[in-house]
């Protein structure tokens, strides 16, 4: 495999680092990323591009990012780790004049800087979208944020957490009898990168036509209110005559059975059947042949009508079964259905760690975890290779010198004037 380029002689300002590149060995070798991001959303916008050849250079304060910090206290972070593989580390404080300097050389020859800030933040340093790409006309400029850079809500404080409450994620989980409850994992904040990443790419695809960069910005909540489709089916569908309730494990639009979580007699697994034939099917893993054809259950709206029926009848199956042996009788008569696994049994998951997606790494920070790769898969483009996430300022002099040929005079000058963070030597 080619090895990945390393940041050589610098190219004239506003020439694009692709343009200096030959041939890539993957999709987005040449490409120069400055990924400010903090925490998930923009972060991992620029991870994907790191997985996909792009050289990301993550650029955070003085005491590093939120994440960084937060591993300070609890002795390493494996979120950082996660979202930051193969990028570069430097450490530039954007509030001097001297941090603002370096990070304006390094604009002028990226094609994408990444932000998720809070509306404003970047302007306020005379370094916003605006004054970024009249010095650099080929520039993305990509902004993440929880509500969008425009609109009444653009300058409310936006958390994961928040941007469920407020698109009404937390509203449609739970049980009918209980409080609303957010999503167990961090689902606004992903969705907003991985939007964010699609909205980098579609620009990068529209500037090899135009020659000319672009602003784009991904909301949070505009991200994740297509996740809501099923409960707004139901919405608007005539089924409801307020708003969609809170409806557990079942099909949020309640227009689904059997759709649910059933228990095994270890465990839980998840049944849904989708077609007629998937619940043929499964009346036949159940033994239930003499059901085939019952006008109680012969359509989805027959089911669904008699909904608490069905649900008792498939418990009693699953019931008397482990998760094993349901996976294998659901596998065998071709009913979709997964168990509930845990932690664990994801992390050791063969089928992930085959196809590459997970990997054992023994990391710098935090020892011996697994870590994910991209789960993009492109034809042709060999798998990427896997750099840990840097420590802070770790390439200040690979990047510094490499791309803006500063020798350590010039940076150590810079650093004295307080625009470069700690050196990693001195660690």
């Amino acid at each position: 495999m080619k090895a990945r380029p390393r940041c050589t002689a610098a190219p004239s300002a506003g020439e694009s680092w692709a343009e200096r590149s030959e041939a890539v060995a993957r999709p987005l070798e040449g490409i120069l990323v400055l990924d400010l991001g903090h925490i998930y959303q923009a972060p991992y916008a620029g991870f994907l591009m790191a997985m996909a050849g792009a050289t990301v250079i993550k650029v955070e304060p003085p005491t590093g990012e939120p994440l960084r910090r937060r591993a300070m206290v609890a002795g390493g972070s494996v979120p950082m780790a996660m979202l930051n593989s193969n990028k570069k580390g430097l450490s530039l404080d954007l509030k001097t004049p001297a941090g603002r300097d370096v990070f304006l050389r390094l604009v002028d020859r990226a094609d994408v800087v990444i932000e998720n800030f809070s509306p404003g933040v970047m302007d306020r340093l005379g370094l916003g979208h605006a004054a970024l790409r009249a010095r650099n006309p080929r520039l993305i400029y990509a902004a993440g944020s929880g509500y969008g850079q425009t609109g009444p809500d653009k300058d409310r404080l936006a958390m994961d957490l928040t941007v469920q409450a407020a698109v009404g994620i937390m509203h449609t989980t739970g049980y009918p009898d209980g409080p609303p409850t957010k999503a167990g994992p961090t689902v606004c904040d992903f969705l907003g990168g991985t939007h964010l990443y699609g909205a980098i790419m579609t620009a990068l695809f529209a500037r090899e036509r135009s020659g000319k960069g672009a602003f784009v910005e991904v909301a949070m909540q505009d991200a994740a209110y297509s996740t809501l489709a099923s409960a707004l089916g139901m919405h608007f569908g005539g089924m409801l005559k307020d708003v969609p309730p809170r409806t557990g494990n079942s099909h949020a639009g309640l227009a689904m059975a059997p759709y649910n979580v059933y228990p095994a007699s270890d465990g839980w697994i998840a049944i849904i059947v989708v077609t007629e034939g998937h619940w043929d099917r499964l009346l036949r893993a159940m033994g239930q042949e003499a059901l085939v054809g019952d006008a109680r259950f012969r359509s989805n709206p027959d089911r669904v009508k008699h909904m608490e029926e069905v649900d008792r009848l498939v418990t009693a199956w699953t019931s008397a079964h482990t998760r094993a042996q349901l996976e294998a009788l659901t596998r065998e008569h071709g009913v979709p259905a997964a168990p509930v696994r845990t932690l664990e049994e994801v992390l050791n998951d063969p089928g992930m760690h085959e196809r590459g997606m997970l990997r054992w790494v023994d990391h710098p920070e935090v020892g011996r975890v697994v870590l994910p790769a991209t789960p993009l898969r492109i034809e042709d483009a060999p798998p990427p290779p896997f750099e840990a996430s840097p420590f802070l300022n770790q390439h200040e002099a690979e990047v510094l010198g490499g791309i803006l040929g500063m020798d350590e005079a010039e940076r150590e000058a810079a650093r004295a004037a307080g625009g470069l963070g700690p050196r990693f030597s001195d660690r």
